[in-house]
Parts: structure tokens; C-alpha cells; sequence
């Protein structure tokens, strides 16, 4: 056995980002109603729209469809959806990039204001804000929710998947900033 096979080194907080942040990543924006929707007119308005740029989400299962976004522990998203199981994900374009940034702010009080100049449509089953001009739109409700570290994974059921715009670049995410297509 090579020395050190059996004891594996500690990787530094700094040592994994580097290393991770060499993976390019998609950009979407996980959205959601702070209160309970009224099940009899999910476009109503109750509660407050919530809001979280992710880079850690990826597709699951084609059947059934089921996604997976990373939330960090304790975070509001994640305490959201511990308590409501209806979300939705916009997936942004390389021209949704301050929509992105606005969104990635820690220690923010409220997301009411963050909604205000953005345009977005209601999700038909969720009622949570569909980003408009995104390239791709999900509904889900929450099957599975795994803690691993630091972080909850968040599997979703698919509910809803639509295309509002043939048009535009996806937003990518790699080291560490921002980043557009070609």
C-alpha cells in the first residue's frame, strides 16, 4: 500500500472552490411563494415571491422528470422549501446576467423590492415567478430533500417545462464569474 493510501488529505476550502470553480456551470434563478397558495387560484397573490441564483442544478431523471437543485444549508430558499413544496426554475440568459447578480446577494432583508423591475408570468400551477425572456421554464414540487455537508439537495418533480424564448445564449457560470457562450 503507497503511503498515505489509506488516510485521505484534507482538501482546504480554497484548494475545492479552485478546483470547482473550473466546472462551467448553467445559471438559473429558483423562485417561490413565502406563504401558501390558494389552491383554488394559484395566481393569487399571497405571500411574499422569494428568489436564488443556483449554478448547482441539473437534471435527475427523464421519467419520471426530476431535477435537483443544491441549496445551502439554513439559507432562506432553503428553509422555504422545507415548508413549501411548490417552486420554480428559470433557466437565464447571457443578457439575464444582472437578474443573476441580484439574486446571488447574501444577508438580503426582503425580496420584494428584487421582483420589482423584473419582468415575470406566474407559474399556472406553482404561482411562482417565471422569469420572462429565460430560455426555459420548470414547475416542480418537492419529492426529496437529502442533506450532504453544508448544503440541502432539493429533488423536484417536474411539473411544468416550457421554452418561452427560441432566442438568446445561456448564461454560464465558471471561475468564479459570469461568463457568456462563444
Amino acid at each position: 500500500m503507497a503511503a498515505g493510501a489509506g488516510h485521505a488529505e484534507r482538501v482546504s476550502n480554497d484548494e475545492f472552490r479552485a478546483a470547482l470553480s473550473r466546472l462551467a456551470a448553467g445559471v438559473v434563478l429558483v423562485t417561490a411563494r413565502e406563504a401558501s397558495l390558494d389552491p383554488d387560484d394559484p395566481q393569487a397573490p399571497v405571500g411574499e415571491d422569494v428568489g436564488m441564483t443556483a449554478t448547482a442544478f441539473m437534471s435527475v431523471s427523464l421519467d419520471p422528470p426530476l431535477v435537483l437543485v443544491s441549496l445551502r444549508e439554513g439559507s432562506r430558499m432553503d428553509d422555504l422549501l422545507a415548508e413549501q413544496p411548490l417552486w420554480a426554475v428559470s433557466v437565464l440568459t447571457e443578457s439575464q446576467r444582472h437578474i443573476a447578480g441580484r439574486f446571488a446577494m447574501k444577508g438580503r432583508i426582503s425580496d420584494r423590492l428584487l421582483f420589482e423591475d423584473i419582468p415575470y408570468a406566474r407559474g399556472r400551477v406553482t404561482g411562482a415567478p417565471l422569469v420572462g425572456g429565460a430560455l426555459a421554464t420548470l414547475e416542480c414540487r418537492t419529492e426529496q430533500r437529502v442533506t450532504a455537508g453544508d448544503h440541502t439537495l432539493v429533488i423536484g418533480h417536474v411539473l411544468t417545462a416550457e421554452v418561452p424564448s427560441a432566442e438568446g445564449r445561456p448564461l454560464a457560470y465558471f471561475r468564479g464569474r459570469y461568463r457568456q457562450l462563444g
